[in-house]
């Protein structure tokens, strides 16, 4: 018992020393042998009167580096370049791609655009606890009061404050005289690091670019959230009005039609298969197609007893696609059998009363 404990005291004790060597390894420099950083560069081949210069080739050239006074060795930051990540939809990098700026283009044809964006900015500094203040007349500039940020050491009451870093940001909005893109830039205007001596430093370049881009990524990513929530809203909005009914896809092909943007039913369907006996086996996201198993579900003996069996579609069990296409503001979701067939109009109207409410999703925002 005694040599167990010995031995994962000695294994506790590697760790922790392999975890401390790992913390104070900087992930900003290259690690290894850096000779060639002391190694003076080779004179010029100096050729006697009366002898012919041999051929040189060009194969391992180095031309000689513009700014002498850049860093090199264990001096050169070796960390990938920060990127704009534009996953809000619409948004898009135009330009300089090393500039902290990213456009959005209108995606929300009810709403203003230049007011969504700055409702998001406005919205994110809330979140961060952070006040904006307008600085130009057109309110399009804007400056954030000092993100803080305090690193403590110690151990409970014994902690205290080791390192105080500050930063403020400057926020630029640029509509497009059509107004619908608009671009945010992220610019870096105050910064100050303070250690327990009280030295003040600054931040060089490289950092200065990396925390704009995170701040840009950052209100990229609540445009996003914003996006998802006006969709949900419009959803919810629309969960308690008969929007699905029978009609023809653009092939003149019977389908459902429902009064909702392809998108917003194309991510929200998941819910109605895994409700009503359809498993999804693959899908075609470009092309908007659901591989679905049926399995008509079994009626439960406590739920026919009580009368709280759920109604199930009138579908033979086997393999369907669902196809979704637009159809001027609404989908088409046409039903296709195994073969390839779409469904009859008759068929379509056997399954309307569950396939009604289940795509207009009133059952997901039913309140208890």
């Amino acid at each position: 018992m005694n040599r167990k404990l010995f031995c994962i005291s000695v294994i506790s004790f590697s760790l922790t020393a392999s975890l401390a060597g790992c913390s104070s390894v900087s992930n900003k420099q290259a690690h290894g042998n850096f000779d060639y950083a002391e190694k003076n560069e080779a004179a010029a081949l100096t050729i006697p009167d009366g002898l012919q210069k041999p051929k040189q080739k060009s194969n391992f050239y180095v031309p000689e580096v513009a700014n002498s006074n850049a860093p090199i060795g264990k001096a050169v930051d070796v960390r990938a370049p920060a990127l704009v990540i534009p996953v809000a939809a619409g948004s898009r990098i135009e330009g300089n791609a090393g500039d902290a700026q990213v456009w959005f283009d209108q995606v929300i044809d009810d709403k203003d655009l230049l007011d969504f964006i700055r409702d998001a900015l406005k919205s994110q500094l809330t979140t961060d606890g952070v006040a904006l203040t307008p600085v130009s007349s057109d309110n399009l500039v804007f400056e954030s009061d000092w993100y803080i940020h305090e690193k403590e050491d110690g151990f409970w009451l014994m902690k205290e404050i080791v390192e105080t870093e500050k930063m403020r940001y400057k926020y630029t909005l640029e509509a497009k005289p059509h107004g619908r893109s608009v671009a945010i830039k992220v610019d870096l205007i105050d910064y100050s690091k303070k250690d327990p001596n009280g030295t003040v430093t600054d931040m060089n370049p490289i950092d200065k670019h990396r925390v704009e881009m995170a701040m840009l990524n950052t209100l990229i990513g609540e445009v996003d959230y914003q996006y998802r929530i006006y969709k949900h809203e419009l959803l919810q909005s629309k969960a308690n009005k008969t929007i699905v009914t029978i009609g023809n896809n653009k092939q003149d092909e019977p389908a459902f039609i429902v009064d909702m943007e392809l998108d917003s039913l194309w991510t929200s369907v998941p819910a109605f298969f895994s409700d009503n006996g359809f498993e999804v086996t693959d899908l075609n996201e470009s092309k908007h197609i659901y591989y679905v198993d049926f399995v008509k579900p079994e009626s439960g003996f406590w739920g026919s007893m009580w009368g709280d069996d759920k109604p199930v579609i009138d579908l033979t069990d086997g393999k369907y696609k669902f196809v979704f296409s637009e159809l001027d503001d609404k989908t088409a979701v046409t039903l296709l059998d195994e073969d390839g067939v779409a469904l009859p109009s008759e068929k379509l109207e056997t399954m309307l009363p569950i396939m009604e409410p289940g795509l207009s999703f009133n059952n997901l925002f039913q309140e208890d």
